[in-house]
């Protein structure tokens, strides 16, 4: 606990050096659900019925901003093959960039997202069930691009290829996300997605520290 202490202090360190970059998702998010009115209209009854979907497709497209940035820093300066001869395994290193990432990226636009919400006119009994398939999905969706990110370290300008890569494999967590609420709107048993998604949280938190660390071991060789 006491190394992992330590990289959370020193990623949350470096991030702080760099927190316009974490602005940007929440920043982008804001822009899509504002601009999203303007082009479909300002009538409360279909912005209802499209508000979950907008916000999680905002949500998704925001946090794939800074996924190019998860390790790039680190492999430029060098410190990042300094860590892999580290006496610290390379997977706790990988979990700790991954909490930082969701901390400061996911975590403010969860906080942003009631806001959002009043925006687009989503039904207050609704929120609820966005926020938990939102919590889960984006914690889901920082352990995916963990790997994706891992695998196209080596790979200069690989921001498209990553997009390319992450984006089929966020499309799951964005169906049972938003199918979430869509049927908590239509009065039909939602918690089944739900389970699904944290079903699938449980599997990554086991696979993808160990995925990404033995992508990240390729890139360096």
């Amino acid at each position: 606990m006491r190394e992992l202490r330590a990289l959370l202090a020193r990623d949350l360190g470096l991030m702080w050096q760099k927190r316009s970059d974490a602005a940007q998702p929440m920043l982008f998010a804001l822009m899509v659900c504002v601009m999203f009115p303007l082009a479909m209209g300002s009538e409360p009854a279909r912005l209802e019925q499209s508000a979950s979907a907008v916000i999680w497709v905002a949500h998704l497209l925001a946090g794939m901003l800074v996924l190019d940035n998860l390790y790039r820093s680190d492999f430029e300066d060098g410190s990042l093959e300094q860590l892999l001869l580290a006496p610290v395994p390379l997977p706790m290193v990988i979990a700790s960039k991954v909490a930082v990432h969701w901390l400061t990226t996911a975590l403010p636009l969860l906080v942003l997202t009631p806001l959002l919400a009043q925006l687009l006119f989503l039904p207050m009994n609704l929120l609820a069930v966005l926020m938990l398939s939102l919590l889960i999905g984006s914690l889901l969706m920082s352990l995916i691009g963990a790997v994706v990110a891992a695998l196209t370290l080596g790979i200069r300008r690989s921001g498209l290829l990553l997009a390319l890569m992450a984006l089929p494999m966020y499309v799951p967590v964005l169906v049972f996300g938003a199918g979430s609420v869509w049927s908590a709107g239509q009065g039909l048993p939602w918690l089944g997605a739900i389970y699904l998604m944290c079903a699938g949280l449980v599997l990554l938190i086991v696979l993808a520290p160990w995925a990404a660390a033995s992508a990240l071991r390729l890139a360096l060789s």
